[in-house]
């Protein structure tokens, strides 16, 4: 796409616990903010729908993941902890 720059792929370093569990969810399927959200409420972690989106959005800014139709649907292209 002209006049995209590319990103530098995110490594495992780059990574907070959440981006982790995010991740986690990523390799078992597609995920919307919401579903994260309410997934990661469960498991006694807060974090707002924002937080999560944003947290998703970075992936796709880093070509690990990818917003289908930009739809807020996301899907796992390649996990930066097999870097």
């Amino acid at each position: 796409m002209p006049g995209k720059e590319l990103a530098r792929m995110l490594n495992s370093d780059d990574l907070r616990d959440v981006d982790r569990t995010l991740l986690d969810y990523l390799n078992e399927g597609r995920v919307t903010p919401v579903y994260c959200t309410n997934r990661l409420v469960e498991e006694g972690q807060e974090y707002s729908r924002g937080y999560v989106r944003d947290r998703l959005a970075r992936f796709v800014d880093h070509d690990h993941a990818q917003n289908l139709m930009d739809t807020g649907l996301y899907e796992l292209v390649e996990d930066p902890r097999d870097e």
